[in-house]
């Protein structure tokens, strides 16, 4: 991140042609961020985990951007609601509760995931391997492009959760991470709508503070 910058850019890009992601041609989804998923978590160091996926869906608040949330076996009672405090935060976003592994085989889900318009769309699944392997995968053959959080997402294991990352990149998907997001939906720190926000949310709340 850095000091503002003065309103100098020559080129104003197509937000909804860009081949970056813009907030314009973007969606995020968020799957099964639940007790269990977090508890069987072995990838990373699961407080950070839950920081990192919520300064993600905090980033896509600030910039209007569409979320599909999903969540699995919650009204069979086999699950448990999404974990606080992201709950709280995807309030707005009521989950589509599903009893498929594989989301990309809910229809209710995948139309959510259609009636946003948008064709990048920002992938943060637990666990990597599977509620995020599979619908990523699938959503690709469908001409998606698919934006995996690689330090908002986490495996059984670290082999499993690696492995489940290069299985969706060999198949073109494309890695980022949460401060990467942040910076490529901002872009210009003229933009001052969302300037203070990204600061409030990158630097203060996390990279100053931790």
């Amino acid at each position: 991140m850095a000091t503002q910058l003065p309103a100098s850019s020559s080129v104003i890009r197509d937000p909804l042609g860009d081949h970056l992601i813009t907030p314009q041609n973007s969606a995020l989804i968020v799957i099964d961020y639940q007790p269990a998923q977090v508890g069987a978590v072995r990838s990373m160091d699961r407080d950070l985990l839950l920081k990192n996926i919520v300064s993600t869906v905090k980033l896509a608040r600030l910039f209007s951007v569409p979320i599909v949330h999903s969540t699995v076996n919650v009204k069979s009672g086999r699950g448990k609601p999404t974990v606080e405090p992201l709950a709280e935060l995807l309030k707005d976003n009521p989950p589509v509760d599903r009893t498929t592994t594989n989301a990309w085989e809910d229809a209710t889900f995948v139309g959510a995931v259609r009636a946003t318009g948008r064709r990048k769309l920002i992938l943060c699944a637990l666990w990597t391997e599977i509620c995020m392997a599979f619908p990523a995968l699938d959503a690709l053959r469908e001409g998606y492009e698919v934006y995996p959080v690689v330090d908002a997402i986490g495996g059984t294991s670290l082999e499993a959760h690696r492995a489940g990352l290069e299985r969706v990149l060999q198949a073109g998907a494309q890695p980022i991470s949460w401060v990467s997001l942040a910076s490529e939906l901002q872009r210009d720190w003229a933009r001052q709508e969302t300037a203070a926000g990204i600061v409030e949310i990158v630097l203060t709340e996390r990279l100053l503070k931790e």
